[in-house]
């Protein structure tokens, strides 16, 4: 029951995020639309985004949390801030020297992830002047996550999850007040990313004094618990950010496309996000320590009773979550973005490509859960070898389903791209859950084909709702803003009753889904 309610303040806060989030990228939409330096920012942004994948929440944070935890274990509390103290200082180290370089290379960087833009020397420059605003915020943004580790380690999982929402308000600021002060207004955008890593730093920072873990910067390379986190890191640079390095190569293949074909696939992305960082991070983050604890303490039954709980949680919310972006991709679409210089052209081509890549959702929301099934075990390079799998997939499926699209001058042919990111999560999911059976790490409960069967048909029974409804409403732009947000919320708010209600019907409990390990 602990990590139900665990997840739930996770999720409440993320929650507020995600809404905060949705009123950064109506502001966003409506303010710069697409193309032009709205595109140089979100390749500008994705590329340290990437990295705080690697040195934040993602490589890091899952070698950190398993020998952080194993510490504890030992009840060791001088070792413990030993630890700490080297790990942050070694960090620091890193992710200033990465910083550096990428502020160096930035043109080089643009060259690379924007092949497509060589021809466009002033979208080139701004692409190459914002990658050295918003590098920096990689120090930030890796600082706080170490601290968020500690923190999420100690069961303290609200303060944590509230740092998006301050990521989110921060940006707004940046776009309604210093914006309008600029020649290129987007460029606002990236000091808001920038200011946004420093407040979520300095939110975190005090309240590891409070435990009395508060770091003191020590370099720590030869530190004998820091070279083991660094050992772990080094299979996970892959395998935490595979979504991530699959967007990256998007975003190389959608600079050669249509103008405008980055920032469909960007706000599809943000759109897929929602339920993603709602439930699925919310998920994972709360199970990485509770397994790691488990299997530092030797439980094989805990940890595979918890996993299993963490499966089917995600399933139980992924399967209704990919299917209703899939059947309301453009009322989502129009609601959320078409407004100002959003047109209708841009509703239309994102609602292409959020239907293409929700096919992904579920693997995506499963895959939160699996790796850290890996990770709380030590064991990096099994997830290191899916992400390779993974990426290789993407890469050929993209140029599998989007060459032709794009040698007959297909309109859409982004949509491509995001089916086959959302085919890669399937390939990336299936994998790593093969393996966990093959090394007989995670021992299924009772009952999985009755769940999966009642799954289905509330599913089946949801869409069927969806559709019906979607034939009351006709071109869903051309409905006034707050219509739009009522009737949207009413179609969710139906399929979410219907789903349930069969759910229910079929024998569903809520004591079913405590965790029972």
């Amino acid at each position: 029951m602990k990590l139900l309610r665990s997840t739930l303040v996770f999720t409440a806060m993320t929650f507020l995020s995600r809404i905060a989030g949705f009123v950064r990228d109506m502001l966003q939409a409506t303010l710069f639309g697409t193309g032009g330096a709205m595109s140089a920012f979100i390749v500008a942004y994705r590329i340290p985004n990437f990295l705080r994948r690697v040195f934040a929440e993602g490589s890091m944070s899952m070698a950190f949390v398993p020998v952080l935890n194993e510490i504890r274990e030992r009840k060791d509390q001088a070792a413990l801030r030993d630890f700490i103290d080297h790990m942050a200082g070694s960090l620091a180290a890193v992710v200033f020297v990465v910083a550096g370089i990428g502020m160096l290379a930035a043109p080089l960087i643009a060259t690379v992830f924007t092949p497509g833009a060589l021809d466009e020397p002033e979208k080139f420059a701004l692409t190459t002047e914002m990658l050295r605003i918003t590098f920096p915020y990689l120090i930030f943004i890796s600082l706080m996550a170490l601290c968020a580790s500690v923190l999420n380690s100690f069961g303290k999982f609200g303060l944590a999850a509230f740092t998006p929402v301050l990521h989110n308000l921060t940006v707004i600021a940046a776009m309604l007040l210093l914006a309008p002060q600029m020649a290129v207004p987007p460029k606002a955008l990236a000091w808001g990313v920038l200011a946004a890593g420093f407040l979520q730093l300095a939110l975190l920072w005090p309240a590891l004094a409070r435990l009395g873990l508060r770091p003191r910067f020590k370099l720590g390379f030869n530190h004998a618990e820091v070279r083991r986190v660094g050992k772990l890191m080094i299979p996970t640079l892959f395998s935490s950010s595979v979504a991530q390095v699959n967007l990256l190569v998007g975003t190389v293949f959608a600079s050669l496309l249509a103008d405008g074909s980055q920032d469909w696939l960007y706000y599809s992305d943000r759109l897929i996000e929602f339920p993603l960082g709602l439930f699925g991070v919310a998920i994972g983050t709360v199970i990485l320590p509770h397994l790691s604890r488990r299997f530092a303490a030797q439980d094989q039954a805990g940890y595979s009773h918890s996993l299993d709980w963490g499966l089917r949680l995600v399933l139980l919310v992924g399967w209704p979550a990919g299917l209703g972006l899939m059947f309301l991709a453009e009322p989502i679409t129009a609601t959320v973005y078409n407004y100002g210089r959003f047109t209708a052209h841009d509703t239309q081509m994102a609602a292409w490509s959020l239907i293409a890549m929700s096919i992904g959702v579920p693997a995506f929301m499963a895959s939160k859960v699996l790796l850290p099934a890996f990770y709380a075990r030590q064991d990096t390079k099994t997830p290191m070898r899916a992400a390779l799998w993974t990426v290789g997939s993407n890469v050929g499926l993209t140029l599998l389903i989007v060459t032709p699209l794009a040698m007959n001058q297909v309109v859409g042919g982004h949509a491509g791209i995001a089916l086959a990111t959302g085919l890669a999560g399937i390939v990336n999911a299936v994998w790593l859950f093969v393996a966990l059976r093959r090394q007989q790490i995670f021992a299924a409960q009772a009952g999985w084909p009755a769940y999966l069967l009642k799954l289905l048909l509330a599913g089946t029974a949801m869409v069927a709702t969806l559709v019906g409804l979607r034939q009351w409403i006709g071109d869903w732009a051309a409905l006034h803003a707050l219509h739009r947000v009522a009737w949207l919320l009413a179609f969710v708010g139906a399929g979410a009753i219907v789903y349930g209600t069969v759910l229910i019907a079929l024998g569903l409990r809520p004591r079913h889904l405590r965790d029972r390990g």
